[in-house]
């Protein structure tokens, strides 16, 4: 059967013209990507609810699934919590299978046409992203030279480096992890009465008017279609709508374009909650006896639609004391710090701490290693946290009167008090996101955890966390629901108790 061009060779092909020198390199990294890419998807297979997985069996040699058209895949026993590339190739019905993009295709399941499309794009720029990287030397200087440490995305999401859309040439430019020198954001001036406007909009910003709206030089190409004559030049961050101006403040812009798993814009009805989420962080901040720290929104702007937008944060280095780094949890996996003995168990206390004494009175934040940074001493001693970007957390008005907080003015879609929401929001980001990807196993991560509970305050949330299977989001299982609204939920293996997945069958 004829087969279309993978983005493999469209890759190879364009590096043949715009970086030729960079081609060798990027074939001696597709092995390795493909296994990275392989590895998350057989995660994903082997403990999210596909519903065409009739049953897992667990072996001697690994696991097998059993799927619903009478074929059967096996692979290596999965340790859900690896973010090392341990899955080289599985086997479906005698024929093994190293790329997976391939893989997805011949599953022939329901919707995994684009789902392996994207794949082939995960591949492809992971590689792409690892050929040009030379070796970190000391720590940075500069809040997103941390935040371009990040090279392999998304440490569980088979998507993690997934950019349909852009060209090698654009990845080269405006990738946080390709280093680039600068990306220039157009200014896009708009009558201040077709605009509108949460917070303040700084003067600079401003000419005569019409407000001045950050575009991403993507989106003014490919979506608005529009030149900007001015611009100022910034870098970027890890989300890569995201970047660092030159005077401090990061601005996140509006960037049409499916990344991991969804298109990333900027509603309009974030743009009118900012201000209010913004003081109602920091109110929480009073709650946590000077252990977390929430970067403020100096002011958020839309011309009426989400592909031009723009919102203005602090940059988070601003909590960080001289001699005190300010590092992404993401990033932490480039220093040796995880592997110092007691380290990761002293920073998993800390982040429980703080993201339970939340959780109690009513605040589940979405504490994912891009959201949540740690402040380090000059030592690398986890002093406090700070956590940035309050779209996706989860307010119980319950706890919160229980508590005697007041209630503000926010979105509906974040209030809840359904326990089980609550908890998957902070438990499937924070433990099963941020912690598992910085100890890199489940062993390490059950042994940092059995360290650090015992010193946590107890509380129902802690109990649930340590004995109930730990919820993440079903990410691939999202990808192939295109008729599915909202999250979607796996359970893992909790890796306090020692169980296995509870849903694979001895065989």
């Amino acid at each position: 059967m004829h087969r279309p061009p993978t983005a493999e060779a469209e890759v190879a092909a364009e590096l043949a013209v715009v970086r030729p020198a960079l081609g060798p390199r990027f074939a001696a990294e597709l092995p390795g990507a493909r296994a990275a890419v392989l590895t998350r998807l057989w995660r994903a297979l082997t403990h999210e609810p596909l519903p065409w997985v009739e049953g897992r069996e667990r072996g001697r040699e690994g696991l097998t699934l059993r799927l619903s058209d009478g074929r059967r895949l096996h692979g290596p026993h999965p340790d859900p919590y690896a973010t090392s590339a341990y899955v080289t190739a599985v086997d479906l019905d005698g024929v093994a299978y190293e790329a997976p993009a391939r893989l997805l295709t011949d599953l022939a399941v329901p919707h995994g046409g684009g789902l392996a499309a994207e794949l082939d794009h995960s591949t492809a720029s992971l590689a792409l992203s690892r050929a040009g990287q030379q070796p970190a030397r000391g720590w940075p200087a500069r809040d997103w030279e941390w935040e371009q440490r990040v090279v392999d995305g998304h440490p569980y999401h088979p998507n993690c480096r997934s950019r349909p859309g852009f060209s090698v040439a654009e990845q080269l430019a405006y990738g946080p992890e390709h280093r680039p020198r600068a990306v220039r954001l157009g200014l896009l001036p708009v009558p201040a009465g077709e605009c509108l406007v949460s917070g303040g909009w700084p003067g600079e910003l401003r000419d005569e008017g019409r407000l001045l709206i950050p575009v991403h030089p993507w989106q003014a190409t490919h979506v608005l279609k529009r030149r900007c004559e001015t611009g100022v030049e910034a870098h970027p961050l890890m989300s890569l709508r995201t970047l660092a101006l030159p005077d401090g403040p990061h601005v996140k812009t509006a960037l049409s374009a499916r990344l991991t798993s969804s298109v990333r814009d900027i509603s309009v009805g974030s743009v009118v909650a900012s201000a209010a989420l913004s003081t109602f962080a920091e109110s929480l901040a009073d709650h946590t006896e000077g252990l977390l720290h929430m970067t403020r929104t100096l002011g958020a702007v839309t011309a009426d639609s989400p592909d031009l937008a723009a919102v203005l944060r602090e940059s988070p280095v601003v909590y960080g004391a001289p001699g005190e780094h300010v590092v992404p949890v993401a990033a932490l996996t480039t220093t040796e710090l995880p592997s110092r003995p007691g380290w990761l168990a002293e920073f998993t206390r800390l982040a429980l701490t703080v993201g339970l004494r939340l959780l109690e009175r009513g605040v589940a934040l979405e504490a994912h290693g891009q959201n949540l940074l740690v402040v380090l001493s000059a030592s690398g001693a986890p002093l406090r946290l700070v956590y940035r970007d309050l779209a996706d957390i989860r307010v119980s008005p319950a706890r919160l009167a229980r508590h005697g907080l007041p209630l503000p003015e926010l979105p509906e879609r974040i209030l809840t008090d359904d326990v089980t929401a609550l908890r998957r929001k902070l438990f499937g980001s924070l433990v099963g996101g941020a912690l598992a990807a910085a100890a890199g196993n489940r062993q390490a991560l059950r042994a940092a955890l059995a360290a650090a509970v015992p010193e946590v305050p107890r509380t129902p949330d802690l109990v649930a966390m340590c004995e109930e299977p730990l919820p993440v989001k079903a990410l691939t299982l999202m990808r192939l629901s295109p008729g599915t609204a909202g999250d979607q939920w796996a359970g893992l293996p909790n890796p306090l108790t020692g169980d296995e997945d509870p849903s694979a069958e001895r065989g």
